[in-house]
Order: structure tokens, then sequence, then C-alpha cells
């Protein structure tokens, strides 16, 4: 369960590796100690995650999961469901791709979908159940501003985003009176690996900005959040262009 100060006994990381994730239970850890389960795929990465989290001294269990691999998500989900109560999932992977290879090459294309949007509602359905059957929990979707009015520079990474931003706000509504929720998190431009070599837009943040805005909305029982917050109106503003000005922009 979550206690009344917002603090989950645990967490699953759907994408263990991502930064983001690992910054989020660096921030639940100053002030409790849940159960990490780690899911990625096996390798270097995964356990110098999991080195990591152990090193703030949390219990830490690995599974593996490769989002692409949909018919295996069910299985996964309950298997840490049976071993424990999941009181937040953080669906924390994504693939970003190349801007312009997206659009012009298939395969690219498709494991950005696949990726981004496929994986995500394959374990955001598997979720839901568990969690309706638990009568509680938090699902984190970890969405983007770029989903929010898709741009010309990365549309296909964006429309993959606006789908998956889609689906779990309406999961969110679909789970309203079960004791489950979703919280979507948008996030503009996070300076991360994934990131790395690109020149940051304005309102840029770190991982460890999006992850106090996490916690913060856990235990708000918040539904929608961005980071940083004055991304809210500076979208709001943009969802209005006109797209011939829009089209211009240097966004």
């Amino acid at each position: 369960m979550i206690d009344a100060l917002g603090r989950p006994q645990t967490v699953l990381l759907l994408g263990g590796t991502s930064e983001i994730a690992q910054a989020v239970v660096t921030a639940w850890a100053r002030n409790g100690h849940p159960h990490v389960v780690l899911a990625a795929r096996p390798g270097p990465r995964r356990d110098a995650a999991a080195s990591y989290v152990a090193s703030l001294g949390l219990e830490v269990t690995v599974v593996d999961f490769d989002a692409e691999r949909t018919d295996e998500h069910p299985a996964l989900v309950e298997q840490v469901a049976a071993e424990r109560d999941i009181d937040v999932a953080v669906v924390a992977f994504g693939v970003l791709g190349d801007e312009e290879q997206a659009w012009q090459d298939h395969d690219a294309a498709v494991r950005l979908a696949q990726v981004n949007y496929t994986g995500a509602v394959s374990v955001g359905v598997c979720l839901a159940a568990v969690m309706r059957r638990q009568g509680h929990g938090t699902i984190v979707a970890l969405s983007s501003v770029a989903g929010e009015r898709v741009r010309r520079s990365n549309f296909v990474y964006g429309s993959t985003k606006a789908g998956m931003d889609g689906f779990f706000l309406g999961l969110g509504e679909a789970l309203r009176g079960s004791g489950a929720g979703v919280l979507v998190v948008r996030p503009g431009f996070v300076r991360t690996r994934m990131t790395e070599g690109r020149s940051p837009a304005p309102l840029s943040v770190g991982p460890e900005q999006v992850a106090d805005a996490v916690v913060r909305g856990v235990a708000r029982r918040e539904e929608l959040i961005w980071v940083p917050a004055p991304l809210r109106g500076v979208m709001s503003g943009l969802r209005h262009v006109p797209r011939p000005l829009f089209r211009r922009l240097p966004i």
C-alpha cells in the first residue's frame, strides 16, 4: 500500500535502466524503503541499475522484460503481483530514434511504434487488471510534451507519445472508483543518455526534477503533471497556434 505520506512499499520499474526510473527510486529512498522490482532486458546496464538500487539500501528483485515481447507481459505482471502487491508501477521504457530515419525507414518507424505505444498499451492493460483486483495502486506513465502537439522535427516519436498519452489518460478514467489510478507525466526536454548530443530545448530539466514531480504527484494522487510546471501554459498556447505559423516556429 501507499502510506499517508505517499510512500509505496513496492515499486515496479518497467524499463528499470531508465535514468528517470532510477531517479524516481532515489527520491523515494530518501524517506522510505520500498522493495524495487527492476524489469529490463538482461545485460550490463541492468546489472549496473540493480547494483545502484541496492546501494541505496533497498531490496531489489530483477526480472526479464522486453517491451516488444508483448505476449510475455501478462505472465510477467502476474508473476510480480503473486509475490507482493504492486503499489506503484512506473512505465519508463521508450526509444527516441533518429528523427529523419524514423519516417523513411520502415523498420525504424515500426520499432518506435511497437516500443513506445504498443508495448506501453500492453503493460497498461496488464497492470490495470492487477490493480483493480488489489483495489489500489498507481500506474505512472512517462509521456512527453512531444505528444501534445506533434512537430515535423520528430513526428514519428511524437505520434507514439501522443497515442501512449491518450491511452493512459483514458485508462485513468476507466479505473476511476476502483481504488487504482494513473498519473500521466509530461516532461519537456530531459537531459539523459537518450537526448545526449541534442541541443537542450528551453525549460529543459534533469531526471531528478522529473523524479521529484513524480513522487509529489503520487502522494497527491494527481492524474496529470507537467515537468517543469510552466510547460503547461506554454503548450496550452502552442496548441492553438495556426498550423502555417506553427510550422515556422523554431521548435
